[in-house]
């Protein structure tokens, strides 16, 4: 029996015109403290990311396919960011938690896009070190240019296409009410349990999306690391081993925080111990990774201290002669 117009059946996601984003709940003595550490966040991580994207675009010497990942690391952060922190940091001054339908979703593209493209090219960024350091004659023949250009494309290509298909089907999805989102940000296992429709299909073919994105790029960078280390530790230079082996173990932490964080909200059981955290895990790989990520991988590395070096001196002595043109034309 086919069933009326305008029934609670038929109503599809138009009929839901907006939902609402809870947030951190409402604790108004917190709001406030909340707007201040995201707003310092949010401008920390867009510095750090811009200014890496400046140098490895400004100086010949970062030309290389380490730095060449490293500024696309950078552009996926300052987007991946912008994504989420704009919206939150509105809703914290105005007290506004709503977002349109369209708008969920959009958001919701924009950060699966960021997301497994990160996933890729983080994987991508391992393998280019695991080829440095433990098979260095190869290293030029190998990581060249156009193998560089197609790690990087691909990575980006594949988060559209995984996110397209996802966000494809949730739009075609019936969302009846209720319109509450408990967290920061449209994020999938959320926003796909207040629609009315049959979601087995599509939370079986997001398990598996989530799975290939997560999963074989995180073993890849594990697997990297580990020879990378392995390696290390041969190394007859304590000093040199010393340093080789920090800087690896940085990278190796902040990776296995970002990928660890994924797992846990997309591919582990949804029991309420893991649901009640499932916010805190989504600080770590949506906030805390891209505000690291330029400290950890760049500005700690000789090469990028001494662009910004040059990109000081070159501003100093742009100043300088610009204040000695202005007193040269004052009149006397």
């Amino acid at each position: 029996m086919d069933t009326p117009p305008g029934t609670h059946e038929s109503r599809n996601q138009t009929s839901l015109m907006e939902f609402i984003l809870l947030g951190f709940g409402n604790v108004s003595e917190l709001q406030v403290l909340l707007f201040l550490l995201f707003l310092v966040i949010y401008i920390m991580t867009m510095a750090g990311n811009i200014l890496i994207v400046a140098l490895v675009v400004a100086d010949q010497h970062l030309h290389t396919p380490m730095y060449f990942f490293l500024g696309n690391l950078s552009c996926l952060e300052t987007c991946y960011t912008s994504t989420i922190l704009p919206r939150m940091l509105a809703s914290l001054l105005t007290g506004d938690r709503t977002i349109s339908v369209s708008g969920c979703f959009m958001q919701l593209y924009c950060f699966g896009v960021l997301a497994c493209s990160e996933c890729c090219l983080l994987a991508a960024m391992s393998y280019d070190r695991y080829l440095a350091i433990c098979k260095p004659l190869h290293y030029v023949s190998l990581m060249n240019d156009r193998f560089c250009f197609q790690l990087a494309a691909g990575s980006w290509i594949s988060g559209f296409v995984a996110a397209s298909i996802i966000v494809s089907w949730i739009s075609m999805l019936m969302f009846c009410g209720p319109n509450e989102i408990d967290h920061f940000l449209c994020e999938f296992n959320v926003v796909i349990k207040l629609s009315c429709s049959d979601t087995h299909s599509m939370v079986l073919v997001a398990f598996l999306l989530s799975s290939l994105f997560t999963l074989p790029p995180f073993l890849l960078t594990l697997t990297s690391y580990i020879s990378i280390i392995s390696t290390i530790l041969r190394i007859p230079s304590t000093t040199g081993r010393k340093k080789a082996f920090s800087t690896c173990s940085s990278h190796l932490m902040v990776v296995t925080i970002f990928y660890g964080t994924l797992i846990v909200v997309y591919l582990l059981p949804d029991i309420n111990t893991f649901r009640s955290m499932t916010k805190v895990f989504s600080v770590f790989y949506t906030l805390f990774t891209p505000l690291v990520n330029p400290l950890i991988y760049s500005l700690r590395n000789k090469e990028v201290k001494e662009a910004l070096r040059k990109v000081v001196r070159k501003l100093g002595s742009f100043t300088a002669v610009q204040r000695i043109q202005a007193n040269a034309f004052r009149p006397k």
